[in-house]
């Protein structure tokens, strides 16, 4: 099982030591026609490390950072190093890894090359398609190659060239279906990226981040690193309905934030009776909010930041909710806040009674001006069928 409501026995489970007992599992699998599932954390709540199948678990000890070039802000990672424990390394360099996913204490760096993953600041940041550089792969039929950007000038070794001719024919071929096709959307996790192939900065390791484990086992993962800025700035956004602070954040993204993240009435009721985050509560949530937004702005002139906030207030208050904004300017006060969002999934787990939420919806990618729309339809969904669903 994983994180998410689904079990399935597998065929069997490798936990490799390094990465030559990876390779061997591998043959072993491929000598026996038996298909074989990369695995990082479980934290997926869509069942994506799950299947019949041979499991290869990286978790345990292909965890090492392999080479890190702080000048150039880049790093080469094995694919079970858990995001947290690799920012803890970076840190003393003043550089983190920014995608920055709320299960960050025990997502794996594979897994979240394998789930395209998106994080909290990817209004910043971008996705782990836009910071991946390369990946050391192996294919099903055991070869590995380095796939990267140097992959599209001819010099790289003959099968890789292939592999790029092939996938700029295919990109080529369909051009005009992605483009048809495509939501215009920021994310979009469907599919392989091979629309990412029309780009001038075009990398061959886009296709393999976000296939799921469907392409190849990455044995090294290459990551772009960023600079932690010096400052962080911290508004507390209460919204007295649901909808209205969907429809709000197709204006509120327009101040360009680091950070929009929903914490919806179930978490704040529910995180209410639990002790750790009872404090915090009382400190930043006015009243009976349906809807909170934590928005953060990121940077390094503490003046400018507070600025932004100020310009926040502005726009609640425009669009109809003046004096809606706490603000946390303090690290200290913003981590207690960042605190309950983190653990938002399980606080909402630990609801109490008969009914237990399932998580059967996961990471829909959704036009902002259609979001309130969306969201408001399928509450109603859930009204006719007689239950509720927590955000």
């Amino acid at each position: 099982t994983d994180a998410s409501m689904y079990q399935v026995l597998p065929i069997g489970v490798v936990i490799p030591r390094n990465t030559a007992d990876a390779r061997r599992a591998l043959e072993i699998a491929r000598e026996h026609g038996a298909p074989a599932l990369p695995r990082g954390g479980g934290t997926s709540q869509a069942g994506q490390t799950l299947g019949r199948s041979l499991v290869i678990d990286s978790s345990k000890y292909l965890t090492e950072i392999c080479a890190l070039d702080t000048d150039a802000r880049t790093a080469s990672v094995e694919p079970g190093i858990v995001l947290d424990e690799l920012n803890r390394v970076l840190a003393p360099s003043g550089l983190f890894f920014p995608v920055d996913v709320s299960t960050s204490s025990r997502a794996t760096i594979g897994g979240m090359a394998a789930n395209n993953s998106v994080g909290s600041r990817s209004l910043r940041y971008g996705h782990m398609v836009d910071n991946v550089l390369g990946i050391d792969a192996v294919l099903a039929d055991g070869e590995r190659l380095h796939f990267d950007a140097n992959a599209f000038n001819g010099t790289t070794n003959g099968r890789l060239k292939a592999l790029a001719d092939r996938m700029t024919g295919l990109y080529e071929r369909e051009r005009e279906e992605f483009a048809r096709r495509l939501p215009q959307t920021a994310r979009n996790v469907a599919g392989f990226n091979l629309d990412r192939l029309g780009r001038e900065d075009r990398n061959l390791a886009d296709i393999l981040v976000g296939s799921e484990g469907t392409l190849a086992w990455f044995e090294r993962v290459d990551l772009k690193l960023a600079t932690i800025p010096q400052h962080k700035v911290l508004g507390i956004c209460h919204f007295p309905t649901f909808l209205s602070a969907m429809e709000s954040a197709q204006h509120l993204v327009k101040l360009e934030p680091t950070v929009i993240e929903l914490v919806d009435s179930t978490v704040i009721n529910l995180a209410r009776q639990q002790a750790q985050f009872r404090s915090t509560l009382e400190r930043f949530v006015r009243g009976t909010p349906e809807a909170l937004f934590f928005i953060e702005f990121a940077g390094d002139d503490r003046d400018e930041l507070l600025r932004q906030l100020d310009g926040l207030e502005e726009v609640m208050g425009t669009l109809g909710f003046p004096d809606a904004v706490v603000r946390a300017e303090e690290r200290e006060a913003q981590q207690s806040v960042w605190n309950v969002r983190k653990a938002a999934l399980n606080i909402v787990m630990s609801a109490k009674g008969d009914g237990k939420p399932v998580s059967f919806i996961e990471d829909c990618a959704v036009p902002l001006p259609k979001l309130g729309e969306y969201t408001e339809r399928l509450t109603d969904v859930f009204t006719r069928h007689g239950t509720t669903g927590t955000w």
